[in-house]
């Protein structure tokens, strides 16, 4: 692979330390609009070449969901090869931290699949460049409850789009992962009076659910929610399961979820549109997480302030959805053209130069 060629990125870092068994890659994709944000992935990837895709991949997702979440952070991305049951120790984590800080704030790290705010308040010890700490650490702590409520602001907003009205009342939505978003969706979709049918591959987190929310209907797996005649369908668990597969039994009017890379190719957008299906770009639905880390790294953190700016998320679904209505494209196109915008029109003012 040609990392010059290839990706655009103005910076990719390999970290090796062999004493503590430390093999990383850091991605800063942009720092058009400030440092790097974007979590650290601890994941046991089959080989070098996959953990390089991946974190170009994700570091490049970033710079978008930063830039339409109105952050001034740029996109960047970190992943620990390794199994994080057996290959993580504090002095990993610790010599992890050390790298990050190397970078001198271009990059800052947080949490992601396979790191927690525990590992977060390690790596802190080594570097000022890190958010998703602890509470008792100073940090903001897990940042799910934020993102699942982004979450269902973006689904009222989708709700406004397609039937008029934000209300979910009356609404089945299916909701598809029950772990750490999915399980702070629930109480939101309750209350607002929507029919709730779920999955989890899980068994504590099924069991979780049938004591605290015993009016959910529970069903087998993913194959058999989307077959059951929901109105608004939520992954938040897996990405791309947005496949031609599903397509061929998926009978939402919405897809509106937390999960990650939910297309399994870019064209998958399009046919969602020619199915008279309304997608909602993932990586503006589940933004809430990176607002919250920007909120603590930026200063001292207040729930209250990154959850008024969460809220923000419902009128930007509004303007993607109006937007890509408007002009006759997906949401996902418009979305990336809102995000690209941004980035230009800001990434401009890095030109001009200040004298201090």
């Amino acid at each position: 692979m040609s990392i010059f060629d290839a990706t655009g990125h103005e910076q990719v870092v390999f970290c090796h330390d062999p004493d503590t068994g430390l093999r990383a890659i850091i991605a800063v994709y942009s720092t058009a609009l400030g440092p790097a944000l974007g979590g650290t992935r601890f994941y046991p990837y089959a080989s070098e070449e996959e953990a390089l895709t991946d974190v170009l991949h994700l570091s490049e997702g970033m710079a978008y969901k930063n830039a339409i979440a109105g952050l001034d952070h740029g996109g960047g991305k970190a992943v620990i090869w390794g199994d994080p049951v057996a290959d993580k120790s504090e002095a990993l984590l610790r010599s992890y931290g050390r790298f990050v800080e190397s970078l001198g704030g271009r990059y800052v790290t947080a949490c992601d699949v396979g790191t927690y705010v525990e590992d977060m308040d390690h790596v802190a010890r080594e570097t000022r460049h890190v958010s998703g700490r602890s509470p008792e650490s100073g940090g903001a702590g897990d940042s799910s409850i934020l993102t699942a409520f982004g979450v269902f602001q973006a689904m009222r907003a989708a709700a406004q789009h397609r039937w008029g009205a934000v209300d979910l009342a009356g609404r089945t939505v299916g909701v598809a992962g029950l772990g750490k978003v999915g399980r702070h969706l629930l109480p939101h979709l309750v209350e607002a009076g929507a029919e709730v049918v779920a999955c989890d591959v899980n068994d504590a987190a099924i069991r979780w659910t049938q004591e605290q929310f015993p009016q959910v209907r529970l069903v087998a797996d993913a194959d058999e929610l989307i077959a059951a005649g929901i109105h608004v369908y939520a992954p938040c668990a897996l990405g791309g399961v947005l496949n031609e597969t599903a397509l061929k039994t998926l009978d939402a009017e919405i897809v509106c979820g937390a999960a990650n890379n939910q297309l399994a190719s870019p064209e998958v957008a399009a046919e969602l549109d020619r199915a008279g299906i309304l997608y909602c770009p993932d990586y503006v639905v589940n933004s809430g997480g990176v607002i919250q880390v920007a909120d603590e790294y930026d200063g001292a953190f207040d729930f209250k302030r990154a959850e008024r700016r969460t809220a923000g998320i419902f009128e930007t679904t509004g303007r993607i959805l109006d937007r890509a209505k408007g002009e006759g494209t997906t949401p996902v196109a418009a979305a990336d053209a809102l995000a690209e915008e941004r980035m230009a029109a800001v990434g401009r003012l890095q030109r001009m130069r200040l004298f201090r």
